[in-house]
């Protein structure tokens, strides 16, 4: 059976995987508005994985004899500054989840369920490669710049992620 306060915290984050997912819609939007559709399909792709992620905290609340309580999901903006601004966003929005999710790790730790830390450490190497390639993206776009030739092969090159 999952311990009480780590089954608390996981419902709050089934919220927060699922905003993740609206907020990475929500960018693709953007993007295909501004015509850069391979950066839309990346985060279209990125959408779609933070919907899993979701669903592995429903499953493991389930698996453990525990009960899913989905909360209401806040509405992410919709427009940014420019290209650079949006993955700005990103990755601060990745390190706030890295946080909580550290958070979830703290209590499941002093609560000794064992169970959801090895849960757990799976999403907190995830959140090294979110918040890794997020940056990544953002030095990118820090170097060449909102405008020009450059941007469209970045939006060439994460077109290419399958989601």
């Amino acid at each position: 059976m999952i311990n009480k306060k780590v089954e608390k915290l996981m419902n709050e984050q089934i919220v927060n995987e699922q905003y993740s997912a609206w907020l990475y819609l929500s960018m693709a939007a953007y993007f295909s508005d501004i015509n850069l559709k391979g950066i839309a399909q990346w985060l279209r792709a990125q959408a779609k994985e933070e919907e899993v992620h979701a669903l592995k905290f429903y499953n493991h609340i389930i698996d453990r004899c525990g009960r899913v309580v989905l909360g209401a999901i806040e509405e992410p903006p919709v427009k940014w500054a420019s290209p650079l601004a949006a993955f700005k966003a990103a990755y601060e929005h990745e390190v706030k989840v890295t946080g909580l999710i550290n958070k979830i790790v703290k209590v499941a730790k002093q609560e000794e369920d064992y169970a959801s830390d090895t849960l757990l450490q799976w999403f907190t190497n995830e959140q090294i490669e979110e918040e890794a390639q997020t940056d990544e993206i953002v030095k990118s776009l820090e170097l060449i710049g909102d405008k020009g030739a450059s941007l469209l092969v970045i939006d060439h090159h994460l077109g290419k992620r399958e989601g």
